[in-house]
């Protein structure tokens, strides 16, 4: 699935939730205003630690793959040689 689609599916949530949020809530709107900024954070801080996992692991899985690869090249080298 596309990264930025699923930031934008998040992001579109997070807002969908505020204002249904907002229009349903019988409190004081500096009441709601501040439960809003801390869920926003809330959710920003989330977003961010998955975001940060999944570039820790797409960094290892590229350095996996980018390792197997140059094994194949220095084995396939090695090989033309042997038959030179």
């Amino acid at each position: 699935m596309d990264t930025g689609k699923v930031l934008l599916g998040i992001l579109a949530g997070v807002a969908a939730g505020a204002v249904l949020g907002i229009l349903f809530a019988p409190e004081k709107g500096s009441d709601m205003r501040r439960k809003i900024s801390k869920k926003s954070e809330d959710y920003a801080e989330g977003l961010k630690d998955k975001l940060d996992d999944f570039i820790d692991s797409f960094s290892e899985k590229f350095d996996d793959v980018k390792e197997e690869v140059e094994e194949k090249v220095e084995k396939e080298i090695k090989a033309a040689k042997a038959k030179v």
